[in-house]
């Protein structure tokens, strides 16, 4: 799956619920290290969710922190490395559309 057609996805749920794609563009930015340059040059090339993940500039390791329940897995018992990967990112932006205050999405 290409991360450009994920990411408005994500935007769309975060917006849903009163959120704002700023919101979300910091979430992966925290979460993958990269600029917010690199973000959107990432989303206009088509990059694939497998490729954003594994050649991220800094997965950032505080991600590990990231715990609860993805559509009925929770996700730090998931093993394969880029499902886990993936539902770490499904967590944080399901958090923020849960109204979750930033500071305590980033674990910061």
């Amino acid at each position: 799956m290409s991360f450009a057609n994920l990411y408005p996805l994500y935007v769309a749920k975060a917006e849903k619920k009163g959120r704002t794609k700023v919101e979300v563009d910091e979430i992966l930015r925290w979460f993958s290290g990269h600029s917010q340059e690199s973000l959107e040059a990432e989303i206009a090339a088509g990059t694939n969710l497998q490729d954003f993940l594994t050649q991220a500039p800094a997965l950032n390791p505080a991600r590990s922190l990231i715990t609860g329940v993805v559509c009925g897995v929770r996700v730090e018992q998931v093993e394969e490395p880029l499902m886990r990967e993936i539902r770490y990112l499904d967590k944080l932006i399901d958090e923020l559309a849960k109204g979750k205050a930033m500071e305590k999405i980033l674990r910061g």
